[in-house]
């Protein structure tokens, strides 16, 4: 484990926020931060700008909907869930991450060159 948590850039938190609602349902905002939380074993950083962008750049693209709801503890809440065409979406985004990682896993892994 790290010293710190790690911050994610704006766009690495879509595959997380597709995937809580493809595995549990809709949820609202802080419910996906939790359920992100939790998966990293509380090494992400989740501020309230990165919890609420994801699902609003998802509803943007179409990937996910959003309806009006109550919380467990009474407050109206967005819940967002996948949308019908979009089933699929997370396991395409999820080969485009596996790929990068192993890229960027190579690319760390460089011995350190000589000067050019």
């Amino acid at each position: 484990m790290g010293d710190f948590k790690l911050d994610l850039l704006p766009a690495t938190l879509d595959l997380p926020a597709l995937r809580t609602v493809a595995a549990l349902g809709p949820q609202h905002g802080y419910g996906i931060a939790r359920r992100v939380g939790q998966a990293s074993r509380d090494e992400v950083l989740l501020n309230q700008g990165t919890i609420y962008a994801a699902p609003v750049g998802l509803q943007r693209r179409n990937w996910i909907g959003a309806e009006r709801g109550t919380c467990e503890n009474s407050r109206k809440a967005r819940f967002y869930s996948i949308t019908g065409g979009r089933r699929k979406q997370p396991d395409k985004n999820a080969v485009y991450w596996r790929r990068l990682s192993e890229v960027m896993g190579r690319v760390l892994a460089m011995a350190r060159e000589g000067p050019a």
